[in-house]
């Protein structure tokens, strides 16, 4: 059962948008979604992450890290699996969630820079619902490739692990975003790449989650 907050796989509503606004919010929405569908058919996955794909959809919840660059391939390899993830509050994380939610992904809105937020509550509830977590670490607006608390306090006040990856592109294009966005060219080879698993204890202090930040930063450093 659903607690009272807005269901995370149900479009929010545009009431606070202007009609222009919510016009281009669909048609970003729509436009992107179609092109990161097509462009992700063409993908040729490895077999050998098939195992852990299952292990993520049948077993206890988990919390997975990757970097924002890699988010759209591993947005169409994850899809449907009823995972959630974190957006921003702002325009464009308004479209950013729709798509999310087209590709199966349940989306809660919010900031995870304040250990005690809203978002990462909504988040824990979602853990206690028996669904995973993904997070951009160091999204929505970077800087680019240095790991943010979020997951980390997540992990302590839920229990679930960490999971680090990264994917693995034979051939990609690189956007001139902040976080220099992969987008996989087509028919490219893809497969995703997994780091140790990370636990942070119910009762660590602010010394050990800063030192699990730390270990987390590493892994997916070396992931790359």
């Amino acid at each position: 059962m659903e607690s009272s907050r807005q269901n995370p796989f149900i479009f929010s509503a545009l009431d606070d948008y202007s009609f222009r606004q919510r016009i281009a919010i669909r048609a970003a929405d729509i436009t992107f979604s179609a092109f990161l569908f097509m462009l992700g058919m063409t993908l040729r996955w490895s077999g050998e992450d098939e195992a852990f794909l299952r292990s993520v959809d049948n077993q206890k919840p988990v919390i997975l890290c990757i970097w924002h660059a890699g988010l759209l391939p591993s947005l169409f390899r994850f899809r449907r699996m009823q995972i959630v993830a974190l957006t921003s509050k702002s325009f464009d994380g308004e479209y950013t969630a729709r798509c999310l939610q087209r590709f199966g992904f349940g989306s809660v809105r919010g900031s995870s820079s304040r250990g005690g937020g809203a978002a990462l509550l909504a988040l824990e509830e979602q853990i206690e619902q028996g669904r995973s977590i993904a997070f951009t670490v160091d999204g929505p607006k970077g800087p680019a490739r240095v790991v943010k608390p979020g997951a980390c306090v997540l992990a302590k006040r839920s229990g679930a692990p960490i999971i680090p990856f990264s994917v693995e592109l034979s051939s990609f294009w690189r956007l001139g975003s902040w976080d220099r966005m992969m987008v996989p060219k087509p028919f490219s080879k893809a497969r995703l790449v997994f780091g140790p698993q990370i636990k942070v204890a119910s009762d660590a202090d602010d010394n050990i989650v800063s030192e699990k930040i730390a270990e987390l930063q590493r892994a997916l450093d070396s992931l790359d």
